[in-house]
This record gives C-alpha cells, structure tokens and sequence, in this order.
C-alpha cells in the first residue's frame, strides 16, 4: 500500500466563477482571521466549552473514563529487608550491596493518571465545510478530555504542533489548570502552517517520564507517521484521533471550482461537474482513510474517528465501552480502530 500526501492533502474552496471578481471569493479562514479576537470572547468560549462538557463528562464519561485508564501499571514505591518467599528478581542489587543483606523493591499501583493532548494546529485544521472547523472538532474534543481527567483528578497536559513543535504545557491537576489549557486552545497562534509528527512525537517521548494516555488530536494530513507512531506507542498509551471533513472526501457537483491547499497555497481548477473527477476524488478519500486504518492496526492504536458535522462526545463514549468490555473479558474483543466510520 503506497502513501501519498499529494493524494490525500485537504483543500480550501473558492469559486471565482460566481459573479467574477475577487469579490465573489468567499475564503475561508486563515490564522490572521483570529489575531483580534476579543479576550472576553475568548473567556465566553471556553466557559461555554467547561458548562457542556461537564454535564457530558457526569452524565456518561466518568464511569468509563475511571474503569478504563485507571490503575494501568505500578510505580517503585520503597525497599523492605528481603524475607522468605519473596521474589528475588525484586531484589535491589545496589542496595542489597551497600547494606551487606537482602532487600526488595517494594510497588504501588497508580491510581492517578498522566493525560496528555497533542493538538495539530497546522492550517488544514481550519477547514471546514458544516459551519464547523476541524479546529472547532479538536477544542470539543479537548474539552470533554480535560474535564474527564480534571473529574478524575488526573494530571492532564497540552502540546501544541504544526510542522515542529509550538508549546507544551506540562500535566498538571485542578479546574483552573484545565481552563487555561482550553484558553491556549482557542488563544495560541502557531509560527508554523504545516504539520509533521516526528519532531513533537519525539520531544513528547523525552518529556514523559512515566507511563501516559496520549490523545493525539490530528487530521493526519503529513508522510507515512508509523515510526514516529511506534516509538511512543511502546511505553505510552497512544489513542489517535482522526478529524475529518465530508468536504474531504466527497465534492458535490457545482461546476467549476479552484481548491487551495492551505498549508502550501498551491491551487488547482477542478470540473466537479464530471463524474469521473468526483469518482476519482472519493477514491482518494478512501485510500487515505484505508492507509490510516492500516498504520493504525499494524501498530495496535485503537483510534478515533471524528467528522466536523457531527458530536465527538457518541465516538468518544464508543472507544471507552469497546475498551471496557475487552477489560473486562480478559482479551480483545475489538481489534483497532474502535471509533472508525464504517
């Protein structure tokens, strides 16, 4: 299976054929649009954001989020004198020689939890066709994740990227913590317009020392991210969350119409009159969200599919029961990519 970005990379819709004249260019869009957005807004937003997701968090996260990410390994708490019947491979060898007699490592289940978001911010997120951008999607999606890690008294932390790395912002517990997260969401405006996982991937493997949920929020429009995928998902907890638009994968037919891409500015003229156009375009959807399924299930990710004309809180609720009910039987009941459109 080959991997193309040119195939796959998300388009801006113009179309100059309606009335002539830059006038009739309706664009959507870009990170200037937001720079004098009003502080107060901005507040009202995401006290908006924190009055729905809460009421969504205590009426169907809670239960699922606790049964499922809780108590996910043990943590070096002490050593004790070695006693008969111990295992020796808890032995501390260090200690043991430094003391002259035996002793054993000592461990306690974790109960709290470590959740990191990573939030692609690059310019495809501000596409959006339904009256909602994919960056719109991404700041619901956070929300009900914080606040389901705040309702938890987890840590929960944020790390913005585009094609490098643009802010992190380290787990930390408590309301007025998950608020300011929301508030860099919907305030921070990136340097870069691309979008490459390797770089922030490998600065978030650095940055975590102990075992973490990672949600890595993401339209995935960049190169083949399997490596990158991989170096996380072996100590990590890595759930990605896929953000779409139908725009993406189906054109209606409306005549002539020019499509930029908003991370490189180059534009193409495209007859989505002809069947043959529109045909070859859905294939080009499908074959990005084949390869990503693909990737996904090789790497034994559970992912999330979201789509911007629709509620992220059912696909996020449906990861948590499939997740449950394979706890639950010991085994895997689901394979992969839980919350995948079918």
């Amino acid at each position: 299976m080959t991997w193309s970005k040119k195939s796959w990379t998300t388009w801006k819709f113009r179309n100059p054929f309606r009335g002539g004249g830059d006038a009739s260019v309706a664009d959507l869009p870009t990170w200037d649009d937001f720079e004098t957005e009003d502080p107060v807004a901005v507040l009202k937003r995401v006290r908006h954001l924190e009055i729905r997701t809460r009421r969504l968090v205590d009426q169907i996260f809670s239960g699922e989020y606790h049964s499922i990410f809780r108590g996910q390994g043990m943590e070096f708490h002490d050593v004790r004198p070695y006693v008969a019947g111990d295992d020796v491979r808890a032995i501390d060898w260090n200690v043991t020689a430094r003391a002259a007699e035996p002793y054993v490592k000592t461990f306690v289940e974790t109960r709290e939890l470590v959740v990191l978001l990573m939030a692609d911010l690059s310019a495809s997120t501000l596409f959006g066709t339904g009256g909602k951008a994919k960056r719109d999607l991404l700041a619901e999606t956070a929300a009900l994740l914080i606040f389901s890690a705040i309702r938890n008294r987890d840590q929960v932390g944020l790390v913005l990227f585009t094609d490098r790395l643009e802010k992190v912002i380290l787990p930390r517990k408590g309301r007025r913590h998950g608020l300011r997260l929301l508030r860099e969401l919907l305030e921070f405006r990136p340097e870069g317009r691309g979008s490459d996982l390797s770089q922030p991937l490998e600065q978030v493997a650095r940055l975590l020392r102990r075992r973490a949920v990672v949600f890595l929020m993401s339209d995935f429009l960049f190169p083949d991210p399997t490596d990158a995928l991989r170096r996380v998902a072996g100590r990590h907890d890595l759930i990605p969350v896929v953000m779409s638009d139908q725009r993406e994968e189906v054109l209606p037919p409306v005549g002539l119409v020019e499509l930029e891409d908003l991370e490189t500015g180059r534009r193409r003229l495209v007859d989505t009159s002809n069947a043959g156009v529109r045909k070859l375009f859905e294939e080009r959807g499908r074959h990005r969200r084949e390869v990503l399924s693909h990737i996904f299930g090789r790497t034994g990710l559970d992912a999330v599919w979201l789509e911007t004309e629709k509620d992220p809180a059912a696909a996020l609720q449906h990861l948590f029961k499939v997740r449950l009910k394979r706890r639950s039987s010991g085994g895997i009941v689901a394979g992969p990519n839980v919350g995948a459109r079918s």
